[in-house]
């Protein structure tokens, strides 16, 4: 199996917020945009594999800058990270100011998705080939992670967490 570059999963949604998603702040709703996020992440975690892919996790979500309505939201998601048959999916969401047209960045998130096959078995998908520097660090991040979260859940001992281990030495 080839290798991918995170640019070849690259999935982008543009969508404008409208008065039915919004709270009474006339902000958009946290979980409008976390369905947003998952169906970018969703497209660009079948384009790396090529399989079925199902959503395993919701690893991390921030909101840090709240959505009104109105606004014009891009939801940009790439393949940070394939493991054997998991891939995490870092996810940016921007929101285009009305008059200037200039983007800032207002939330980002990371999922984490597993190709399975017709009968619902999880399948291998190709490996990550990290390009730009800022994939190369979302690239090495997504190890630490991965393993914080074995470790956390019980599935490995913290002697076998050996990226987390390399960050205190």
């Amino acid at each position: 199996m080839q290798a991918k570059t995170p640019e070849q999963s690259k999935t982008i949604l543009t969508d404008m917020v409208l008065p039915g998603e919004t709270n009474p702040l006339n902000n958009l709703f946290g979980g409008e945009l976390l369905a947003r996020m998952d169906r970018a992440a969703s497209i660009a975690a079948r384009r790396h594999s090529r399989r079925i892919v199902v959503t395993a996790s919701v690893n991390h979500v921030a909101f840090s800058k709240a959505v009104p309505l109105g606004s014009v939201v891009t939801v940009e998601a790439k393949v940070s990270r394939a493991f054997k048959t998991s891939m995490e999916v870092f996810i940016d969401v921007w929101i285009e100011d009305r008059e200037s047209g200039e983007r800032t960045i207002a939330n980002e998130a990371i999922y984490t998705f597993v190709a399975v096959d017709d009968t619902g078995r999880p399948v291998s998908v190709p490996e990550v080939k990290p390009e730009t520097a800022l994939e190369k660090e979302r690239y090495a991040a997504a190890l630490r992670r991965k393993q914080l979260s074995l470790l956390l859940a019980g599935k490995i001992k913290p002697n076998d967490a050996t990226e987390l281990k390399a960050l205190f030495e």
